[in-house]
């Protein structure tokens, strides 16, 4: 089957994975961030009381993900898809008049749990399950929704916030949640796939040629291993992007100039989950595992000694290189490994960790940097922290490698 061949028959499905994670969205740390200013002056929240917040919410929602996120095995995808945006949209219209502090909580809660995680985990689930000989493409595919989110949305939403204030852009974010893109996935979504002859079952299967449980996984030591990995992409751009705010004035720059640069970064997204979807088709996850993270060590130096504003546009650039690499890697790599039977329930588990780590990621910074410790100093530590952890999947990589030459 070629490209176009893949495009043409798969569109439907393909799409509806797009605007499930461009729905996604609404929660995710790009967006919020953009209100953090009103906020916190609207509560009288500190750098650290605000990222404190943050972590708190994040980390509960990552807590109940681990319970619901098995969903996305037994559930269809149109209906569970429909329940989560029904979430969303409540949630939206509650922030537009959030008055207390605890409410407040409740709803980054709520946005964090539906959008960055279960609207991500239904459409990168289904992408993985429905593909297989195609897979690394098919999820990088998907993927598209957050790069475009990421690049469309700051742009647009700083305007509209100009033009009718914070709390009615998300009566606005509701608005266009309930209206065009619900709608439009389950009317996308009325026929759900079916792998299909060169998709079998027998091909789904991970290592060992078995698809395996969730406990099963638990007690496999490759999961751990790659536990530091997967967290500090998500630790790092989530709290780079949470107090963007502080950093764009530290450095000097103007929001309304920082606020370009995001297309950089979508751009990279976009670029490199398609050259990383076509490595994993073509060489699998495993090997992709010690470069991932080098680009993302490159654009920490980089802000850490960023002068002018225009710093900030190959920061951005180097970040979405490895958040683009990351969607991909990390979205196909547990059904290759581990099969996807149980897919649902397992790649909850690494969702889980890097929701994690995007609970950590703010608090921890906004706390540092309560203390008097720069960002310069934190984005030094952070590049120290990946470059040490790139060299570990070097041996990571290769003992997995092993171990799957001797099934």
């Amino acid at each position: 089957m070629n490209s176009d061949r893949f495009l043409r028959d798969n569109a439907t499905w393909l799409g509806a994975g797009i605007l499930l994670t461009f729905s996604s969205s609404v929660g995710q740390t790009f967006f919020i961030a953009l209100f953090a200013e009103p906020l916190r002056e609207k509560f009288s929240l500190s750098n650290g009381d605000w990222g404190g917040l943050y972590t708190i919410a994040t980390f509960c929602s990552a807590a109940t993900l681990l319970v619901i996120g098995r969903m996305a095995d037994v559930v269809r995808v149109r209906t569970l898809a429909m329940i989560i945006y029904g979430g969303l949209i409540v949630l939206a219209v509650a922030m537009a008049n959030v008055n207390s502090v605890l409410l407040l909580a409740v709803i980054i809660y709520g946005l964090r749990l539906c959008g960055q995680g279960m609207m991500t985990h239904i459409a990168i689930t289904a992408m993985a399950r429905w593909f297989a000989r195609r897979r690394g493409r098919a999820v990088a595919i998907a993927g598209l929704g957050v790069s475009f989110g990421e690049g469309f949305i700051p742009v647009v939403a700083v305007s509209v916030i100009g033009l009718i204030g914070w709390q009615d852009t998300w009566l606005a974010a509701a608005v266009v949640l309930g209206v065009i893109l619900a709608p439009t996935v389950f009317f996308m979504l009325r026929h759900e796939r079916k792998p299909g002859v060169d998709d079998a079952d027998h091909s789904n299967a991970g290592m060992r040629m078995r698809h395996w449980s969730r406990g099963q996984v638990l007690k496999h030591w490759f999961f751990w291993a790659l536990i530091p990995g997967m967290m500090i992409p998500s630790f790092t751009v989530t709290a780079l992007f949470f107090h963007q705010a502080y950093i764009v004035a530290d450095k000097g720059w103007l929001l309304s100039d920082y606020v370009l640069t995001f297309p950089v970064f979508s751009g990279c997204v976009l670029l490199f989950s398609f050259i990383s979807g076509l490595a994993v088709d073509r060489f699998g996850c495993v090997r992709i595992l010690p470069v991932y993270l080098l680009p993302l060590t490159g654009g920490l130096i980089v802000l850490g000694v960023a002068g002018p504003i225009s710093f900030a546009y190959l920061y951005m650039g180097l970040m979405g290189a490895t958040s683009g690499i990351a969607g991909t890697l990390l979205g196909t790599l547990w059904a290759e490994i581990y099969g996807t039977r149980n897919l649902g329930a397992i790649r909850v588990l690494a969702i889980a960790v890097m929701v994690l780590g995007t609970a950590l990621g703010p608090g921890i910074m906004g706390a540092l940097i309560d203390w008097g410790i720069s960002v310069k100093t934190q984005v030094f530590w952070m590049a120290a922290y990946t470059t040490a952890v790139s060299v570990a999947f070097i041996f990571v990589a290769r003992k997995i490698g092993i171990e799957r030459r001797v099934e």
